[in-house]
């Protein structure tokens, strides 16, 4: 019984995971982003002006991959490369009032995809579910 269990957990997990990005990558393409952009842009909401390698750990991908998606952000009018001042090697990332202004949309449609989610999920089982969720993802990073 336990391996049924087991089974039917793991693939309730990946329907999940796919059905959420599938709804939250059309939801972002509303805005002409694309999912892990948001991600980029909640770091410099927080205060730009960082380097592609201070994104790269933020977001703990590989330099080719926040470089692509930097380009395509500054294709479409969210941000813009400025060199350093003290080191002309250094590019810092700045956003564009449009990046600016994506922020509470994108958040909105953050809140909307975790409503849909926990939609009838009474609060204290939000509770068990997170600690459930912690304890999974802790089991992974083992």
């Amino acid at each position: 019984m336990t391996n049924t269990v087991d089974c039917d957990i793991r693939q309730s997990l990946d329907r999940i995971s796919s059905q959420m990005r599938r709804d939250y990558s059309e939801s972002l393409r509303e805005l002409n982003l694309y999912v892990g952009q948001e991600n980029l842009l909640y770091r410099l909401w927080l205060g730009d002006g960082v380097t592609q390698m201070q994104l790269c750990e933020h977001l703990k991908c590989e330099p080719p991959t926040v470089t692509n998606m930097v380009k395509s952000l500054e294709q479409n009018g969210f941000l813009y490369r400025k060199r350093d001042q003290d080191d002309a090697r250094v590019m810092r990332i700045f956003l564009t009032d449009k990046g600016k202004e994506v922020e509470r949309p994108v958040d909105i449609k953050w809140k909307q995809q975790q409503e849909k989610l926990l939609h009838s999920i009474l609060p204290e089982e939000r509770l068990l579910l997170r600690r459930l969720l912690k304890q999974m993802e802790s089991n992974l990073l083992k």
